[in-house]
């Protein structure tokens, strides 16, 4: 049976590795399959086949619940339920809206929406809403985070602007926003936010340095409502029952056991109500179920099991939890545990165990963290060992029961201030050891090197005694200093970013890298910190010998002080430095001035007779083994006329489009001279301005230039002097990804 749950479970998470779904008649085929193999020894395979074919059909229907391609862009008013927590940003509200409705138009049964500057939304309530509605659609860096599968793992089938809207009924039932409000209100030490996040698992109200503290220390599993809250929880009710009957106060007539695990799990069911039983809570509740259910019966059959039904019956659940990467830390954590405690002989002290499963956790899930492509806290065990007991024990138990009497005067705000004291207290040193040991992004590494770190993981994880384990230290070492990536002398590695409606370039050679633009600020969310900053991390750019920023809009510079502040930047130069912040020390573009770098040869212009920013943009020339391409920031048809009259005006093999595709840009006479073999389009998915003009593009194709879009596309990346095409991120497949059209 064992093999078979195996089996079931493997066919559930190929899903995530799909290129596209298989054809519903093959579905059909390999669930009839599956029936007729299921009474043989050949049982594994029909496992296999009816999880696979489950998950096809459950991700079809996710997506079948998109929104249409013809409604895409376009505004319409619509109702529906408020549902969840929203979130409050700096002047923004988010939140999500179900079952909603527009006249003779079907809409998806969640819709994510933004209402920049809109009104409090209260969970429950009911909205008429003019939206400018878009289909799944997200940014596409090499850092990791794909935010248009994360939105199909929600279901969420489409997003949206708020144009305005009118409150139709006030929620009917809202408790949990009327909770939440109330636990926002209590003065607890300044982290009020922190303890709706730990009650409710509502993270709205925590700021973005304390997100990043969380990170940079590996405790944000403890911010969230994850299965060491829930687990505790029931963990404590068990405990209890089990002292109780052990010292003669329970009842004789009623069996401990079973109402120990009954009473657990109740108490498990109910914090998971109370944040909002979300799939994270579903599974934390599910698997505190499976293991109380083998205590209760099944103890014998051995740890693994309740591990292996509670994967199955997750993902038989909602087979999408595998295309977040909560799912597998998650059960890769507790799967390590296992690993570590079941099988040991002999006995460790409580302090062993401890510090030894914060050690051994840190080391399981380095693999699966370099393969998701996430941060990896240095400080995370050290953090830990101290963290986990503190909310566990200190914090956790006086919040929630805060929370249950707060009806009673002073009692329940009392116990919140006490819990937020304590909060701001462990914020405080985990502050401490944050300055110490920061996160790290771990560079890009081949496959055959993640394998080995996984083989070195997988050997420390083993007991003392067992021959080669020392080996594993080496091994894991390799992923941590893996070799360097060098570009060949005399060529530039080129990568544009999708950032949006914005633009950012990184340039690397083969001793020294930089950076033209920067992508956007905008409110809370900053491109240089989300993108930018990241994506060099990744790269294993370590310094930035200049940052170039094209001119000051917010489009392109935005996200300057992010990037200087996470990373040393030799020099900052601008085409506009009088509109950048004066911390960035910036120095005005110099027209004309040159540099080599490792054989590739870089060249500076600015129109002198430039009138506003955009056609002040520095415009940067690159050039490697005959191979050129032109950045051009935000010039116009007037700067492009200047320009022809400059050295730069050669034969360009790649131009990036001058204002982002803009009418007034991407003149005939600028085309025609420069003669570009393909042009690359940096700009937002249904952009307010328009960008790429439909005139322009026409201009494009009529001259046979090949269109990179990176709204279509992903971020690109160039080997300038190979004249080889360049490679989309959008390209790698994946069935939650529509297929861009190469030119």
């Amino acid at each position: 049976m064992r093999t078979g749950m195996l089996a079931l479970a493997a066919g559930l998470l190929a899903l995530g590795f799909l290129p596209v779904l298989p054809p519903g008649w093959l579905l059909l085929l390999m669930a009839i399959l599956a029936l007729m193999l299921l009474p043989f020894r050949t049982h594994p395979v029909a496992f296999f086949l009816f999880g696979f074919t489950w998950a096809c059909v459950s991700a079809q229907w996710a997506l079948d619940d998109r929104l249409p391609v013809r409604l895409d862009a376009q505004t319409r008013w619509l109702e529906g339920r408020v549902s969840g927590l929203p979130e409050r940003g700096t002047g923004v509200v988010r939140f999500e809206l179900q079952d909603s409705q527009s006249r003779r138009e079907r809409l998806p049964r969640l819709i994510r929406l933004a209402w920049h500057g809109g009104p409090a939304v209260s969970s429950g309530e009911r909205w008429r809403l003019a939206v400018k509605l878009r289909r799944p659609a997200g940014l596409l860096n090499i850092h990791g985070f794909d935010y248009q599968a994360w939105l199909l793992a929600r279901r969420i089938g489409a997003t949206g602007t708020v144009k305005d809207g009118q409150l139709l009924a006030p929620a009917a039932q809202a408790w949990r926003d009327g909770l939440r409000q109330r636990v926002l209100g209590v003065e607890a030490h300044g982290r009020a936010g922190g303890l709706a996040a730990l009650v409710m698992g509502d993270g709205s109200g925590l700021t973005r340095e304390e997100w990043q503290l969380l990170q940079d220390t590996g405790t944000v599993h403890l911010m969230v409502i994850s299965g060491q809250h829930i687990s505790l929880l029931a963990g404590v009710i068990y405990l209890g029952v089990a002292g109780l009957a052990r010292y003669g106060a329970w009842p004789q007539r009623w069996p401990w056991l079973p109402w120990a695990c009954a009473l657990a799990f109740l108490g498990a069911l109910g914090y998971g109500l109370l944040a909002g039983f979300e799939v994270p809570v579903q599974r934390a509740c599910m698997m505190v179920a499976l293991v109380l259910f083998w205590r209760l019966r099944f103890r014998h059959l051995g740890a693994w099991w309740p591990w292996l039904l509670a994967l199955n019956a997750v993902l038989l659940f909602e087979p999408l939890a595998s295309l977040q990467p909560g799912f597998w830390l998650s059960f890769a954590a507790v799967a390590i545990l296992i690993f570590t405690f079941a099988g040991r002989l002999g006995t460790w002290r409580w302090w062993q165990s401890w510090t030894r499963a914060q050690w051994l956790i840190a080391i399981g899930l380095l693999p699966p963290l370099l393969a998701l492509g996430l941060p990896i806290s240095l400080s995370g065990p050290l953090a830990n060992l101290l963290a986990v007991p503190w909310i566990s024990l200190l914090v956790l138990p006086p919040a929630l029961l805060g929370c249950l009497l707060l009806p009673v005067p002073y009692v329940g705000e009392g116990l919140l201030w006490l819990a937020g004291g304590l909060l701001d207290l462990l914020f405080r040193l985990l502050g401490w050891i944050a300055g110490l040991w920061p996160a790290w992004v771990a560079p890009l590494i081949p496959l055959w090197l993640w394998g080995l770190s996984t083989l070195g993981a997988l050997l420390l994880l083993l007991p003392k005694g067992i021959p080669l384990r020392v080996l594993g230290w080496p091994l894991l070492l390799l992923a941590v200093w893996p070799p360097q990536h060098r570009v060949p002398h005399g060529e530039v590695e080129v990568w544009q970013l999708d950032v949006g409606q914005g633009l950012s370039f990184i340039l690397r050679t083969r001793d020294h890298a930089m950076l033209y633009d920067v992508g956007a600020r905008v409110a809370d969310f900053d491109l240089g910190e989300r993108v930018v900053l990241p994506t060099l991390h990744r790269l294993g750019i370590k310094r930035l010998d200049l940052m170039l920023l094209s001119h000051a809009d917010n489009d392109h510079a935005g996200g300057a002080l992010a990037v200087q502040r996470g990373m040393p930047v030799a020099q900052v130069r601008s085409g506009e430095p009088e509109g950048l912040p004066v911390s960035l020390q910036s120095v005005a573009c110099e027209s004309g001035l040159s540099w080599r770098w490792n054989g590739v040869n870089f060249t500076q212009w600015q129109w002198s007779a430039a009138t506003d920013g955009n056609q002040a943009s520095c415009v940067l020339q690159v050039e490697a083994g005959g191979e050129r391409l032109l950045l051009t920031g935000d010039i116009d048809a007037r700067a492009e006329r200047a320009l022809l009259d400059s050295p730069l005006a050669l034969h360009t093999h790649w131009l990036q489009a001058p204002h982002h595709g803009s009418r007034t840009s991407s003149s005939v006479a600028l085309l025609q001279r420069l003669m570009p073999a393909a042009v690359l389009i940096s700009r937002g998915q249904g952009n307010a301005f328009g960008h790429p003009h439909a005139q322009v593009l026409a201009r494009y194709q009529r001259l046979g230039v090949a269109i990179y879009d990176s709204a279509e596309h992903g971020a690109l990346k160039l080997q300038l002097g190979t004249f080889a095409p360049p490679e989309s991120l959008r390209a790698q497949r994946r069935f939650w990804r529509e297929s861009p059209a190469i030119p």
